[in-house]
């Protein structure tokens, strides 16, 4: 609702070349939000989770700042973190001795599993069987492998493309909106818009409610006006919608057995990983002078300690950065 109108209208008003001083705070102060959130959720890693984590976080920081590896490998190499992640916790919970900590190891399985009633109720209130999750699963592949298979024998439109792009990145990362931020940077800048304009929008999304990739909505409006933002935002979420339907049938049996949840297990600590990886990307972008260090620790410090929320941190950053911009105070490059 807000980032649609933001990215109809914001640059008609403004200079992206030259924004306003009450913008410059608001990238840095957005990524000391998506610190706090990497922080909280490192810390109920347990210590195998921590070496999948740190694994994931360095990989992801090297292929998305080394010039000799392909700026669009994360979109293979992110999958495969994941799922080496959940094989390494798969194989340690088989171990006699794991390294990691399990609520119940495999060989604790009683049997074949017994839906609960809360199992009886959600498959009720869904009313999906195995057919209906195998469908749903046909269509999201469908609509992946059409979009790229039409974008790459040259078909020009740019709703199609735009479409392609969100869509190919929605089904292909797993962890979390912060993880999508390089890939979708690799993708619309500067073809789309100016850097300063993709983390003026990336303030903008957090310091709003709802979900982070309503981010999508404010990049496909820069782009393309109002049908750009539809399009971008049905693309990026999407994938995530139609594959919990295609899980769901299977989800509330799965989820008993020891062996999944070792599997998620090591899903999780990877894509906590990759949204480390992604803050370390977030800070080198964001960050280029004394003044945004200086607004990057001050909202860092409020949201962490002093609980403020995003709106209020992302609002004293705005007015941080505006205070050492009309005092020039801080500008040398950090």
């Amino acid at each position: 609702i807000v980032l649609t109108p933001a990215s109809l209208f914001l640059y008609g008003i403004i200079d992206p070349s030259n924004p306003p001083i009450w913008l410059l705070g608001v990238p840095p102060a957005a990524v000391a939000l998506i610190f706090k959130a990497f922080y909280g959720f490192a810390q109920k890693l347990d210590t195998l989770g921590v070496a999948l984590a740190m694994v994931a976080c360095a990989v992801s920081v090297l292929i998305n700042h080394d010039e000799n590896i392909p700026s669009n490998s994360s979109q293979i190499v992110y999958p495969v973190l994941l799922f080496g992640g959940g094989l390494l916790t798969y194989l340690d919970a088989h171990r006699s001795k794991p390294i990691g900590t399990y609520s119940k190891l495999p060989g604790q399985d009683d049997g074949p599993v017994v839906q609960t009633a809360l199992d009886r109720k959600l498959g009720y209130k869904i009313g999906m069987e195995i057919h209906h999750g195998i469908f749903m699963f046909l269509l999201w592949l469908v609509l992946l492998v059409g979009s790229i298979a039409l974008v790459n024998r040259g078909y020009d439109n740019k709703y199609l493309e735009i479409f392609e792009i969100f869509y190919r990145t929605g089904s292909l990362v797993f962890g979390g909106g912060v993880v999508i931020v390089p890939m979708l940077q690799n993708e619309v800048v500067p073809k789309w818009m100016t850097e300063d304009q993709f983390f003026q929008g990336l303030g903008l999304a957090q310091s709003l409610p709802g979900p982070f990739f309503n981010f999508a909505s404010f990049l496909g409006g820069t782009y393309a006006g109002l049908p750009g933002a539809i399009v971008a935002n049905l693309g990026l979420m999407g994938p995530g919608f139609i594959l919990i339907f295609a899980m769901l049938p299977f989800w509330s049996k799965a989820r008993h057995y020891a062996w999944f949840q070792a599997i998620i297990k090591g899903l999780n600590a990877s894509a906590i990983g990759l949204i480390g990886g992604g803050c370390v990307f977030l800070y080198a972008k964001s960050v280029r002078d004394a003044a945004d260090a200086i607004v990057f620790v001050l909202c860092g410090g409020l949201a962490s300690f002093y609980k403020f929320g995003a709106p209020q941190t992302i609002a004293m950053g705005a007015l941080i950065g505006a205070g050492f911009a009309a005092f020039n105070l801080g500008h040398l490059p950090y």
